[in-house]
């Protein structure tokens, strides 16, 4: 007896585990997940059932989002991590391999090859790391379960996390449909990011292109496609073909610390220049600019960020995330391989 208490006692902690490592989503919110695939994006409850079938919680995912955040890193810290030796040389044998390809996408769309190849590096390593996670997952998980910190400030915006990624897994599925991909075996990172370039579904679908005319838009294999899709998310949010990036800029002695209202490119150089801010190199004063202030190895630095600047926070909205791929993509094109002093 005692032997069968102690079996029935390990099932009953076994169901428990697993009803606790498996969660099942809101009733509410799965029904209106539903209706909002078939409404939105056209998908039959059938079909979404189907794939919400083969989608599984997975603690690791929640546990990576809910991490808390890191202390902000200067300038000086975050620079390196994405402009070493390493990445300027892997960079460079990246864009010789494929310098025929990238050519024609920057003949087609202004963007330079360089860049191109920059966002590759600092997303996924030129394609050595773009995820190990399968993206239905991340998704499901993220969708149905985002993490609740418990702070009464923060539930509208974790609310908001859910429904966008409840709605990147209505893309994907959709997505899966549309280019004819094995959405069970779709790899990425735990937010559910894709491919060399990790476009999110939303983003594959809208700005993802056929670069070689075969009929699909792949980005997970296919580079003529990856090349002509991060090109082409850079022309749709404004990247204007042989405009700068950035140009330095000094501080009058005196001026006033200013914080530029967002990150578009809103001032004119006459503008800045008032607030004592003005272009320490050769610079276009036709040419709207906001004004980036970095803390470097050497001190402060001051930016003029222009349009295309602009163009490149939109694939992340940091802009020492801009300021990195920037300073990598002219490593890339004209270093000796090794990472330079900003």
């Amino acid at each position: 007896m005692p032997s069968l208490l102690l079996r029935l006692s390990a099932l009953l902690l076994a169901a428990s585990a697993a009803v606790h490592a498996n969660p099942v989503p809101d009733p509410a919110l799965r029904e209106a997940f539903l209706a909002h695939a078939s409404e939105k994006y056209g998908l039959s409850a059938g079909e979404v059932e189907g794939w919400l079938a083969q989608s599984a919680y997975r603690q690791s995912i929640v546990n990576a989002m809910a991490r808390p955040a890191e202390r902000v890193k200067s300038w000086a810290e975050y620079r390196p991590i994405f402009i070493s030796d390493k990445r300027i040389r892997d960079g460079q044998a990246f864009l010789d391999k494929h310098r025929e390809a990238l050519a024609r996408v920057e003949a087609d769309t202004g963007v330079p090859a360089e860049l191109i190849v920059a966002i590759i590096g600092v997303e996924t390593s030129y394609g050595g790391n773009t995820g190990s996670y399968k993206v239905l997952d991340a998704l499901y998980t993220l969708g149905f379960f985002y993490p609740v910190s418990g702070d009464a400030g923060q539930v509208a915006r974790e609310e908001a996390r859910g429904r966008f990624f409840r709605d990147e897994l209505a893309q994907v599925m959709l997505l899966a449909k549309e280019e004819n991909l094995d959405l069970a075996a779709l790899k990425g990172s735990y937010a559910g990011a894709m491919g060399y370039g990790q476009f999110m579904p939303s983003s594959y679908r809208a700005y993802a292109r056929d670069g070689d005319g075969d009929g699909r838009r792949d980005l997970f294999g296919n580079l003529d496609d990856v090349f002509a899709s991060i090109a082409n998310y850079f022309v749709a949010h404004g990247w204007q073909a042989g405009e700068p990036v950035v140009a330095l800029a000094r501080a009058d002695e005196g001026a006033a610390p200013f914080e530029a209202e967002g990150l578009e490119a809103r001032y004119s150089l006459a503008e800045l220049g008032e607030k004592g801010y003005r272009p320490a190199e050769a610079a276009d004063h036709g040419l709207n600019a906001t004004l980036v202030t970095l803390e470097g190895s050497s001190g402060t630095e001051h930016w003029l960020g222009f349009r295309n600047f602009y163009a490149i926070t939109r694939y992340n909205r940091s802009p020492m995330y801009a300021m990195a791929v920037h300073q990598l993509s002219r490593e890339i094109a004209g270093g000796n391989g090794v990472a330079a002093a900003p």
